[in-house]
């Protein structure tokens, strides 16, 4: 379960870094680009959110099954 944990957690921090990078990218292409920057920096923002949101419901599930 550890091995799984830990591809998962590069995985999501690959991610991330992506987004951020695409973030910056956008911001730097200009205007024409302003959608896909405003879309890259809401998923920047929301995915660890999410993320954080879904480790703590199944730890309390988890706490309530044993």
């Amino acid at each position: 379960m550890k091995k799984v944990q830990r591809i998962l957690a590069i995985l999501g921090i690959l991610f991330l870094l992506g987004l951020y990078l695409a973030t910056f990218i956008f911001a730097l292409l200009g205007k024409d680009f302003f959608p896909m920057f405003v879309a890259s920096l809401f998923s920047s923002f929301a995915l660890p959110v999410l993320i954080w949101i879904y480790g703590f419901i199944y730890k309390l599930l988890r706490k309530k099954d044993s």
